[in-house]
C-alpha cells in the first residue's frame, strides 16, 4: 500500500503543473455573472500574484455562494487544497467535472485527488475514462496500471501495458514495471522475451543487459546471466548499476570471493558516496567468521578507503579498527600516530594513542602524549580524566586521585562532577586496599565522602550507589542502607547481572538467604556463567543453603574461569553446612 501511494504522489505532483492556469472560461448568464467574473479574476491575483492562499480561497467560496455552477472556481479550489484537504478536493473536482464532462482539465484533476485521497476503487473507471479519451499520455498509462495492480488485477495491468507499446512505443519505465508484473504472475519467460527485445532496440545500453541477466539469474538460467553480465561490464566496466547488480547476484549464489570482487570495484567508484562504502564494510565486519574466512579481500577494500579517503576520520577509525581486529595493534598505534598531525586536530586521536599506550604498558609514551594533548586542549577535560585511568590503571593512585580533582575544574554539569567524583572514590578505595589497615580505614572514609559528594549532584548514579553498596556488604556494615543504595540500582538497570550480584550478595550477608539464591541464579545465568566473580557468590550462597555438592560445582567453574586458586581450596576445605530448616507460616519474617 505504502509504496503504491508514493509512486501514485509522486505522479500526482509531477502533473500538478497542469492544472494549474488551465479552465473553461465561463459563459456570463444572467445579472450576476459580471460579479462572479470580477471574484474569480480577483482570486486568481491573490493565488498567483500576491501568493495569498486565504484570501483567493475566500474570494472562490463567496463567488460559489453568488453562483454555484462556476466551474473554474471548483477547479482552482482543487489545485489550492490536493495536499492539504484532499477529501474537499475529491468534492470539489467532482463538480467541475459534472458541470463540464468535456472538459479533461477537470477530469484529470478528478482522478488526481482521489489518488492523493487514497480512494483507489473509485479512481480506477476515472482513469479508465481518461486512458479512451487520452491514449498517447504516459502518465494515464502508468496510473491505470498502478491501479490495476493495487485491485490486484496484475493480468489487466498488463494489459494497459501491452495498450501503453501499441500507442506509445517502448519507454523503460513502463517495461520496467512490465517486466516486475510479468514475474509476479510466473510469466518469466515473457518478461525475458521483452527484456530481449528491449537489448535488441537498444544494444549499447549496458543497464538493458543488466535486466536481462536479472530475468536469467530468477529462472537458475546461470550461464545466460553470466554472459549477459560480461555484455554489459563489455559496455561499461565501472557502472554502477551493472556491478550493484553483480554484487547481489554473486550473493545470493554464496559466491562470497566473487561478490567480494565486484565490491573491490564499486569501492574504486566515486560515484559511491563514501558513507554507503562505509556502512557495507561495516556489514561485512560484523560477522566474526565472515572477516576471518575473507580477511585478505576485506583488507584490500579497508586499504582502498585508506588511500582513496586519507583524512576522513570515519575512514582512519575503519582502518584503524580493521588493523586492531587482526591482531595487529602496533600498526593501529603506528596508523593512528601518523594522523595526529591532521588538520583540524583530532583528540580522539590522541585519546586512541594514551589508550594503547596505556595498554601495552608504555609509561614514558602515555606522558609524552598525554602533554601533547594538554598542549593541544589545554581546556580539555577528557586528558584529565585520561590521565587519572592511565594513573589509576598503573596503580599510582594518589597521582590519579590528582588528576581526577584538576578535572573537577573542567567538568561543566552535575552528571560529569557526579562521574568524576565516583572515580575520585574508586581511586581512594583502591589505595587503602593496598596499603596498611590503618591508612586504609582512612582512605576508606575519604571514599565514602568522595561517594556521598557523588550522589549529591546525581543521586542516580547507579556506578556509585553499586560501588557504595558493595563495600558495606563486604564489610558488613550499614547492610539495611547497603540493601537501599542496591534496590534502587536494580530499579534503574534492566537485569544487569553484575548490579545483580550486590544486590544478592547484600540480601546473603544479612541472612536473608534463599532471597539471595533467587536472585543470584537469574544474575549467573543472565552472565552465562562467564564472571568467575558471580560463580563465586552464587555457590558461597548455596554452600550456606546446605547445597554442599552444588556450591562446590559453581566453585570449581569459578576456578575454570580464572578465580584465585589459594581462596578457591579455601572454599572447598570448608565442612558441610547443615541446611536451614524451612519457617513455619506462623513464625515472623526477619526484615
Amino acid at each position: 500500500m505504502k509504496r503504491f501511494v508514493a509512486i501514485v504522489a509522486l505522479i500526482a505532483l509531477f502533473s500538478t503543473s497542469f492544472l494549474v492556469g488551465r479552465a473553461t472560461t465561463p459563459s456570463p448568464t444572467g445579472e450576476d455573472s459580471l460579479r462572479s467574473v470580477f471574484l474569480y479574476t480577483e482570486a486568481l491575483k491573490k493565488l498567483r500574484i500576491h501568493r495569498d492562499t486565504a484570501g483567493g480561497e475566500k474570494l472562490l467560496k463567496e463567488l460559489l455562494v453568488n453562483d454555484s455552477l462556476y466551474a473554474p472556481a471548483y477547479y482552482e479550489l482543487v489545485t489550492n487544497n490536493l495536499a492539504s484537504s484532499p477529501e474537499e478536493a475529491v468534492r470539489w473536482a467532482e463538480s467541475a467535472y459534472r458541470l463540464d464532462t468535456t472538459n479533461q482539465w477537470y477530469h484529470r484533476a478528478w482522478g488526481q485527488s482521489l489518488l492523493i485521497a487514497e480512494r483507489y476503487a473509485e479512481a480506477l473507471p476515472v482513469y479508465r475514462a481518461l486512458n479512451e479519451l487520452e491514449p498517447q499520455d504516459l502518465d494515464t498509462y502508468r496510473i491505470l496500471a498502478a491501479l490495476y495492480q493495487q485491485n490486484k488485477q496484475p493480468y489487466s495491468a498488463i494489459a494497459v501495458l501491452d495498450s501503453a507499446e501499441v500507442h506509445t512505443g517502448r519507454h523503460p519505465y513502463l517495461s520496467r514495471m512490465k517486466r516486475q508484473l510479468l514475474i509476479e504472475t510466473a510469466q518469466t519467460d515473457r518478461a525475458i522475451e521483452e527484456a530481449k527485445a528491449l537489448v535488441e532496440e537498444i544494444p549499447y545500453e549496458a543497464n538493458n543487459h543488466v535486466v536481462l541477466a536479472e530475468l536469467y539469474g530468477v529462472q537458475g538460467n546461470d550461464s545466460l546471466a553470466r554472459a549477459c553480465y560480461d555484455e554489459a561490464l563489455k559496455i561499461d566496466s565501472m557502472n554502477i548499476e551493472t556491478l550493484a547488480s553483480l554484487s547481489d547476484y554473486f550473493n545470493k549464489r554464496r559466491d562470497i570471493r566473487s561478490m567480494l570482487w565486484v565490491t573491490r570495484r564499486l569501492f574504486q567508484s566515486d560515484e559511491i558516496s563514501l558513507d554507503q562504502k562505509i556502512r557495507r564494510f561495516e556489514i561485512f565486519t560484523s560477522n566474526r567468521e565472515f572477516y576471518r574466512d575473507n580477511y585478505f579481500q576485506l583488507n584490500e577494500l579497508a586499504s582502498i578507503l585508506a588511500i582513496n579517503y586519507p583524512t576522513n576520520k570515519e575512514v582512519v577509525d575503519l582502518y584503524a579498527g580493521h588493523l586492531i581486529a587482526a591482531g595487529q595493534l602496533e600498526e593501529a598505534l603506528k596508523h593512528y600516530k601518523n594522523h595526529l598531525s591532521d588538520t583540524p586536530t583530532q583528540k580522539d586521536y590522541y585519546l586512541t594513542v594514551i589508550d594503547i599506550e596505556s595498554y601495552l604498558e608504555r609509561p614514558d609514551s602515555v606522558k609524552k602524549y598525554i602533554a601533547e594533548g594538554h598542549a593541544r586542549f589545554p581546556d580539555d577535560i577528557e586528558f584529565h580524566l585520561a590521565e587519572g585511568n592511565v594513573r589509576y590503571r598503573m596503580g599510582n593512585h594518589i597521582g590519579a586521585a590528582m588528576s581526577y580533582h584538576k578535572a573537577l575544574k573542567y567538568a561543566n554539569n552535575d552528571t560529569l562532577r557526579s562521574q568524576i567524583w565516583g572515580q575520585i572514590g574508586d581511586v581512594y578505595h583502591a589505595y587503602g586496599e593496598s596499603s596498611g589497615i590503618l591508612i586504609g580505614k582512612l582512605y576508606q572514609r575519604d571514599c565514602y565522602r568522595a561517594y556521598k559528594k557523588a550522589l549529591k549532584y546525581n543521586p542516580d548514579n547507579v556506578l556509585v550507589l553499586n560501588n557504595w553498596a558493595y563495600f558495606l556488604s563486604v564489610e558488613g556494615k550499614q547492610l539495611e542502607r547497603a540493601l537501599q543504595m542496591a534496590e534502587r540500582v536494580t530499579e534503574l538497570t534492566e537485569r544487569n547481572p553484575t548490579y545483580m550480584d550486590t544486590h544478592a550478595w547484600i540480601l546473603f550477608r544479612m541472612g536473608r538467604l534463599e532471597e539471595a539464591r533467587q536472585l543470584m541464579r537469574q544474575a549467573v545465568a543472565l552472565d552465562g556463567q562467564k564472571s568467575p566473580e558471580l560463580l563465586l557468590h552464587y555457590g558461597d550462597i548455596l554452600h550456606a543453603l546446605g547445597e554442599q555438592f552444588m556450591a562446590e560445582n559453581y566453585w570449581k567453574k569459578a576456578l575454570d574461569k580464572g578465580y584465585d586458586k589459594a581462596k578457591i581450596e579455601e572454599r572447598l576445605a570448608l565442612p558441610p553446612v547443615e541446611k536451614p530448616a524451612p519457617k513455619s507460616d506462623s513464625e515472623p519474617q526477619k526484615d
